[in-house]
């Protein structure tokens, strides 16, 4: 279900933008993988990914539930694009009472967290376990800033199972006791390695240490720094790091993305990036820059060009950002320029050029 590739930056100019062109083939499961069903997971679950086309595991789920589904604590590693979110959704959603013990009387408090680095891959992150959770009627809920706290408040008042938050919210929620994590079984931690970038951890030190002691943690990164490991050791026990890369492969994108660098002046790199953008075959296209203000520049200059282009950066409000991204996924707009903000979590279909 996810869809997301980030090409590796290479020289960077004053610009910000490094031109990487990256064409992308959807990844498909082999004849021979392994069905949901050989792995455990329950029927309804099963027949809720079933209604939308995945019917076999990728291999870090593959590697990932048997532990997962186990109840053991599990740090899995895998490259950005290879189907992370089930690996540990899955699980997540079976240990739910709705799931695997519907006539259990329920508070509504949720029983289940992850943990994401971005609004963008809260909403793509929360909407996946919705997916899969659909027939046993999961409720999961995206709590991010740059949204009106009353309808998130809400909806947790109604009762929810899975919370999908990024760690201001969260903790904005939890300061007025309106979000209560004391019934949370299962904590996930996702692209923690983004999180420790973009300065998080506190924030989320502070979120951990209000959920029980007595809880499955999983952990789900594209890289392991150490300070990954460090984490592990403080709020997991006896964790399995499940790594679904290939040992020889030091490459940090999947085999079907073929990668392209050029050189250029920081001044031609927009008349470059054109003429990338006229390539044959070219369809939806994401191109990533450094800062904000250079994502907006180099936008309107796509657009003054002819360019059915868009920008999404964190000067944007929410509602702008989620418009562009409705019509990049329409098509209306076919260039989404985005900052590193949004590299983890567009999850869009289609996308056949990635520039950086």
């Amino acid at each position: 279900m996810e869809a997301r590739a980030t090409p590796p930056a290479i020289g960077r100019g004053p610009l910000g933008v490094s031109l990487a062109a990256a064409r992308m083939t959807s990844l498909e499961n082999p004849l021979n993988a392994t069905s949901f069903a050989d792995l455990g997971v329950t029927e309804s679950i099963r027949t809720s990914l079933d209604d939308i086309g995945i019917t076999h595991a990728f291999q870090i789920q593959e590697m990932t539930l048997p532990l997962a589904l186990d109840g053991n604590d599990v740090i899995g590693q895998a490259k950005t694009g290879t189907g992370k979110t089930l690996g540990f959704g899955i699980p997540l959603l079976q240990r739910l009472d709705v799931i695997a013990n519907p006539d259990a009387e329920r508070t509504g408090k949720p029983q289940a967290l992850v943990v994401v680095p971005t609004r963008e891959l809260c909403v793509q992150v929360a909407g996946d376990l919705a997916k899969a959770g659909a027939r046993a009627g999961v409720k999961v809920l995206a709590i991010y800033g740059g949204r009106a706290f009353e309808p998130q408040v809400e909806a947790l008042k109604g009762g929810i199972d899975v919370v999908v938050g990024t760690p201001g919210r969260l903790l904005d929620l939890s300061r007025q006791r309106l979000l209560d994590l004391s019934e949370v079984r299962t904590l996930v931690l996702d692209e923690a390695d983004e999180m420790l970038d973009m300065g998080f951890l506190p924030d989320v030190e502070t979120i951990v240490a209000q959920i029980p002691a007595s809880r499955q943690t999983m952990l789900f990164s594209a890289t392991m720094p150490s300070q990954i490991v460090g984490l592990a050791k403080r709020y997991m026990t006896q964790p399995t790091h499940v790594r679904a890369i290939n040992p020889d492969d030091d490459n940090a994108t999947v085999d079907t993305i073929e990668q392209h660098v050029w050189r250029a002046h920081a001044m031609d790199k927009v008349e470059l990036l054109a003429r990338v953008l006229q390539a044959d075959g070219r369809g939806l296209t994401i191109v990533f820059i450094r800062t904000k203000r250079t994502c907006q520049k180099v936008a309107d200059e796509l657009t003054d060009r002819g360019f059915a282009a868009a920008a999404v950066h964190g000067d944007l409000g929410q509602g702008a950002r989620e418009q562009a991204l409705r019509a990049f996924r329409s098509g209306k707009v076919d260039v989404l320029v985005a900052t590193d903000v949004a590299a983890r979590g567009i999850d869009i279909d289609d996308v056949t050029h990635v520039i950086i």
